[in-house]
């Protein structure tokens, strides 16, 4: 009786073809076992989370919250107090700019 493979590579690919099928074969037997315990016991997806949507002028603002917040930390309590007051009479453009100026002489 012949060989049936006389290219050693073609025998290699054979075998790692018959490992793979066995080892998924093995998997599906284990997710079936298990039911989905790995994820809570629920084979539903998780529900989606809302998108959240920004008008321009709020990212805008947002974004001039964070550069205050930015400069805020950087000073120190007395020059924190005054740029706060300065935000709740002039806005966060004064406020910002105060503290740029602060930063900038220290």
């Amino acid at each position: 009786m012949p060989k049936r493979f006389r290219n050693p590579i073609t025998k290699h690919v054979r075998i790692i073809r018959k490992s793979l099928t066995a080892i998924d074969r093995s998997l599906g037997r284990l997710v079936a076992l298990t039911n989905g315990a790995g994820r809570g016991g629920s084979l539903e997806p998780e529900p989606r989370k809302r998108q959240l949507t920004l008008s321009p002028e709020r990212r805008a603002q947002l974004k001039l919250q964070g550069s205050y917040m930015g400069y805020l930390k950087q000073l120190k309590p007395k020059a924190k107090e005054r740029v706060r007051v300065l935000r709740a009479t002039k806005g966060f453009r004064a406020a910002i700019a105060e503290a740029k100026r602060v930063l900038g002489a220290a």
